[in-house]
């Protein structure tokens, strides 16, 4: 049997491979690993737990909360927020623990678990690791008093809005129109909130969750209705964000995509414009595209890769002294104002440097231009072969070869879905693809 957590969390079906037996049982093991290490020691434990609007969260949370509970730790009940809401509370609320019901950009049946130690940081591998191992043990059950409590957190969502407000001077988004797609996820509340405390004036869309919408044909995965909607309503910008809007990607005024990659740009410059990048470094993974690189590289900023997941950004943030880092996909952690990767928090930011430089975003975008990049999600393999398979070794070898110092291959497992991607640079277009399919060809038949 494989690891449980994956690189963000447990992640599966909801009602089958995360079920509320599963997320009671991990709740409990949670509160026990913590408990054991000392971080409850001298006071009464509390935790903060959230959720997207998934339909399956309502019972998933309750079960989460319930196992808290009976282990003895109070709770306070956020609700429907964003993951880095529930992040951010942790943190200021100053509570033991944070848990977050979500599946993030993954399909509305899915679900999942995330935790938060105290500071709102997720807990290190070596401690999901331990919480896995202690699930389902015998133990002894607190009674009485000692039982935990469970409160609503009335003004979860005002508490992190005011928080994403005070990062930007005021009404600076005055006279920018925005549409903002809300995935019809954990976003709806606080992306419009925020956006026009700011100044900005907000259409939005997808921003009416009825718990089984969310990610249906919109939000970061999903952004030609972005785009469609930018140009129907004459807007400056389009934002997008997943399901618990801890990503953020745009579209210009033209409806042109402006990935994770073009944003974490715009912002490292900005910071070293201003001398605020610390150690003149930005964090990046191994699926940041080529032209961002080359883009820093110009720019004299120096670039730290990652292995892929905003955990292992983070991580190498820290012990850098880092304070800005992301991904492709549209984390980006600021750790000036964040503990984790806010979607709402990268929003803001990127939108008040396209106010005080008043250049569209087209135009602060390109300052990287991206090569042609083709990634490829391959279903139904045995990703845990990926590294044992000297077939495919040997055609990783041969693309490369062929892409010569113009491109370059990546192939990994994902650590959230049950597949292989395959990542191809190339100088044109086609012949990313070809060589993409290609690999993936052989992925499915070496590791069926």
């Amino acid at each position: 049997m494989g690891r449980l957590f994956g690189t963000d969390g447990v992640r599966g079906l909801a009602n089958s491979d995360v079920t509320a037996e599963l997320a009671l049982d991990l709740a409990v093991a949670a509160a026990h690993v913590l408990g054991d290490a000392g971080e409850f020691a001298g006071h009464r434990p509390v935790a903060v737990v959230g959720r997207d609007g998934r339909a399956s969260g309502e019972f998933l949370s309750a079960a989460v909360v319930a196992g808290l509970a009976s282990a003895g730790v109070d709770v306070l009940d956020a609700g429907v927020l964003p993951t880095p809401g529930v992040a951010y509370l942790t943190e200021s609320l100053g509570v033991d623990l944070g848990v977050m019901l979500s599946a993030s950009h993954n399909p509305m049946p899915d679900n999942g678990i995330k935790f938060f130690a105290r500071g709102g940081v997720k807990l290190e591998d070596t401690v999901e690791d331990a919480v896995e191992a202690r699930m389902n043990e015998p133990w002894q059950r607190p009674t009485g008093a000692a039982v935990g409590r469970i409160t609503p957190l009335d003004g979860a969502t005002d508490r992190y809005v005011d928080h994403l407000v005070s990062t930007a001077p005021p009404q600076v988004l005055t006279g920018l129109r925005v549409v903002l797609d809300c995935a019809n996820g954990a976003a709806f509340a606080a992306g419009p909130a925020a956006l026009r405390r700011a100044g900005a004036d907000v259409v939005t869309i997808a921003a009416e969750p009825d718990g089984w919408n969310i990610n249906d044909g919109c939000g970061s995965t999903h952004l030609e209705p972005l785009s469609r909607a930018v140009l129907a309503h004459g807007a400056d910008v389009g934002i997008a964000h997943d399901g618990d809007a801890d990503r953020c990607l745009a579209v210009d005024a033209t409806g042109a995509i402006v990935d994770g990659d073009q944003i974490l740009a715009v912002l490292a410059l900005a910071l070293s414009d201003r001398g605020e990048l610390a150690h003149g470094t930005v964090v990046a993974t191994v699926m940041a595209n080529l032209g961002f690189r080359l883009a820093m590289e110009r720019a004299g900023v120096q670039v730290v890769e990652t292995a892929v997941g905003d955990r292992y950004v983070l991580e190498a943030m820290k012990e850098g002294g880092y304070t800005l880092g992301g991904e492709q996909s549209g984390h980006v952690i600021m750790l000036g104002h964040a503990t984790t990767g806010d979607g709402l928090l990268t929003c803001l930011q990127l939108l008040t440097q396209v106010a005080v430089s008043g250049k569209p975003l087209s135009e602060l975008a390109a300052v990287m231009q991206r090569l042609p990049q083709v990634l490829v999600n391959v279903p139904g393999v045995d990703r845990s072969r990926l590294a044992d398979s000297a077939e495919l070794a040997a055609a990783v070898r041969t693309a490369q070869a062929e892409l010569g110092s113009h491109g370059r291959v990546l192939l990994r497992a994902s650590g959230t879905e049950p597949l292989v991607r395959v990542m191809v640079e190339a100088a044109a277009p086609e012949q990313a693809r070809e060589v993409a399919d290609r690999l993936a060809d052989v992925v499915r038949t070496s590791l069926a």
